[in-house]
């Protein structure tokens, strides 16, 4: 018996066709947008823009930064499998924009490619209409909430409106090792906080069973 795809799937199977052949920003032929593999998604996750290891196109945080994100979400009981196929993974830009000028990281995108990506995240907000909602960076963050400091936003949950309509917002730091903010203070303690939050949000979306994480370095 030959099971049909519903309607989100089909409509995000479209929606990644489409955004694959993005190529507004002329960064280069070989640098090609990150695509998500999630096709029945029950939340969420926004980063900020490709690293050099996603610069051929492919999956979202597939190098050093996503090797700790995933190392956070393991400790909440999601393996990466299970989170690459139930959480859509998104991004403020898709494409990789290139090394920092200082040396030190990527740099940030533009406003002009922050500008021709918007319409991509749009879209899949109206598409999906997450219940959860999970910005990675201070970039994602700033596209759903207010311009504060991390540490009055990591930590909490924060009720958002987009396009899709609302959401829970649960935003986490930027996992690569080029952000210190994670090491300062009591920012552990407040990432770890954020990473029970989320693990509870999944746990009622059936994701995860609900569990302390203890440490997240």
């Amino acid at each position: 018996m030959t099971v049909r795809p519903s309607k989100l799937e089909s409509a995000l199977a479209d929606h990644c066709r489409a955004l694959a052949s993005c190529r507004k920003c002329g960064l280069g032929p070989d640098v090609l947008p990150i695509v998500s593999l999630s096709r029945r998604p029950d939340a969420m996750l926004v980063g900020q823009a490709p690293g050099k290891v996603e610069t051929g196109g492919g999956r979202a945080f597939a190098g050093r930064a996503g090797k700790t994100l995933f190392r956070w979400l393991e400790r909440i009981g999601l393996d990466e499998a299970t989170a690459r196929d139930r959480i859509y993974i998104a991004a403020v830009t898709r494409c990789y924009p290139g090394p920092s000028s200082t040396g030190r990281g990527d740099r940030v995108p533009s406003i002009a490619e922050r500008m021709n990506c918007s319409s991509w995240l749009e879209e899949e907000l109206r598409l999906i209409r997450p219940r959860l909602l999970i910005p990675v960076g201070r970039l994602a963050i700033e596209r759903f909430l207010p311009r504060l400091p991390l540490e009055e936003l990591i930590g909490r949950e924060h009720e958002v409106e987009h396009s899709g309509g609302r959401s829970i917002a649960i935003p986490i730091p930027h996992p690569s090792g080029a952000s210190s903010w994670i090491h300062q203070g009591d920012h552990p303690a407040l990432l770890e906080r954020a990473l029970e939050l989320i693990a509870a949000r999944l746990a009622r979306l059936g994701l995860v069973r609900g569990r302390s994480t203890r440490s997240v370095a």
